[in-house]
């Protein structure tokens, strides 16, 4: 979690706007080692097992992704672009962490769960009118 969370934050400096707990912090490691960013990153894998766990569920899959999504348009005014580009880093960490087990067809399959969250992320956004905010720089 931590990995992939230095490495997002690293990647797309600009995403930390959205967190007054740690926008301030430039160091990856001080990140690393912040609790709210700590407790964020275990509620965003969390959000991603249940997802996974009910796959043949779409009815769940929505409903959770539903409520990811309308609370960071509504609630936290996060671009939805910032999903894409987190997942796109979670499939990197994966990738390097697991090399042995991310076979051809692993990397399929987390590019569908990709696409599956980002599809159902925005439709939520689109749901609840996203007034599109200026654009941060990525």
């Amino acid at each position: 979690m931590s990995v992939l969370s230095g490495r997002f934050f690293v990647n797309f400096p600009s995403a930390k706007q959205y967190f007054s707990q740690f926008k301030h912090m430039e160091d990856p490691l001080e990140m690393e080692r912040s609790l709210q960013l700590r407790k964020h990153a275990r509620r965003v894998m969390g959000a991603i097992n249940t997802v996974v766990e009910n796959l043949n569920d779409s009815e769940k899959v929505s409903s959770v992704l539903a409520l990811v999504g309308k609370a960071h348009a509504l609630k936290h005014k996060v671009e939805p672009i910032y999903f894409k580009k987190l997942t796109g880093v979670m499939l990197e960490v994966i990738a390097e962490e697991y090399p042995n087990d991310f076979t051809p067809e692993a990397h399929g399959a987390w590019t569908k769960m990709k696409t599956l969250i980002y599809t159902h992320v925005t439709a939520a956004y689109k749901e609840v009118g996203w007034a599109q905010y200026p654009t941060a720089t990525l």
